[in-house]
């Protein structure tokens, strides 16, 4: 499903006293299928953009398109649940928004609220278990007696039961340790891709943009800095160094080599294995690549 969002802007209690404008004057287009990821420090809009994705909230100015609907500034929208099924969010620490006595409940809670019968949401309980990786019996167990990266998962269960056709992570690995990120992110990619689903990351992981989205977009003071292919953004890693942004380890080796040898490799790597076979090269030849 493609999402537009086409000059939005968004002022948190507008018309108030404490009215404060967090983003203007943005344009992303996320075609169906696209993994977007969107970057940039503390402040800088992405939650905010990330909220309009499903109608969290709706734009104090401009427009979203989700699909075939329309979301404008000053106008009543209604069933907006509906895009709420078709647009699933996994916020920062889901495990938090567990509540019910088992793993099944839980998970079940989502699609039977959108109107699936109690039959249908067991079945979708028992596909999305085995999708995040967990055993089918933890279905009948205490959420608050499973690990905390269990409950990661089952939280992340629920979203998927509900099948939605974009899911939206706002930094969906907070919290876990490396391995468990690494693991987290994985599933992801493989789901993005199995299940043919447009993704859109919020990050601060320069390592996971890179590794995992086709676009990025970078929020900065509440506007689109900049937007382009992992290749494009990191092509000028001072610029986001100069934005308070970190860049991705490999793409500050391939700076340090170009420095020794003072020579540049001719576009930014983003693979340790690309960039060792230009390294190679450059040795072997003695000259740029």
């Amino acid at each position: 499903m493609d999402i537009s969002l086409q000059q939005v802007e968004y002022r948190y209690q507008a018309d108030t006293p404490f009215e404060r404008l967090a983003i203007q004057d943005v344009s992303i287009d996320i075609p169906s299928g696209t993994y977007l990821a969107i970057i940039g420090h503390t402040g800088s809009g992405k939650s905010t953009v990330l909220q309009h994705l499903n109608a969290l909230l709706k734009p104090t100015g401009g427009k979203v398109i989700i699909g075939e609907r329309e979301i404008m500034a000053n106008k009543k929208e209604k069933r907006l649940r509906d895009i709420r099924q078709k647009v699933g969010i996994v916020f920062q620490f889901p495990e938090h928004q567990l509540f019910e006595e088992t793993v099944e409940k839980d998970i079940c809670f989502g699609p039977m609220n959108f109107g699936v019968s109690e039959e249908e949401a067991k079945k979708r309980a028992r596909q999305a278990i085995k999708q995040v990786g967990l055993p089918e019996y933890i279905l009948g167990k205490s959420p608050f007696d499973l690990s905390g990266g269990q409950m990661r998962r089952v939280a992340i269960a629920g979203v998927l039961a509900m099948e939605p056709e974009v899911i939206v992570l706002d930094e969906p690995t907070a919290g876990l340790d490396p391995r468990g990120r690494k693991e987290i992110m994985e599933m992801f990619y493989r789901l993005h891709l199995e299940r043919n689903l447009t993704t859109v990351l919020v990050t601060h992981s320069m390592e996971d943009a890179a590794r995992y989205a086709d676009q990025i977009v970078i929020m900065h003071k509440g506007k689109v800095f900049k937007k382009g292919s992992p290749e494009e953004i990191f092509a000028s890693p001072k610029e986001l160094i100069k934005l308070g942004l970190d860049v991705p380890e490999i793409v500050r080796f391939q700076l340090k080599i170009e420095q020794t040898f003072q020579t540049k490799l001719g576009r930014t790597f983003l693979s340790m294995e690309e960039l060792t076979e230009a390294i190679a090269r450059l040795l072997k030849r003695g000259n740029p690549v």
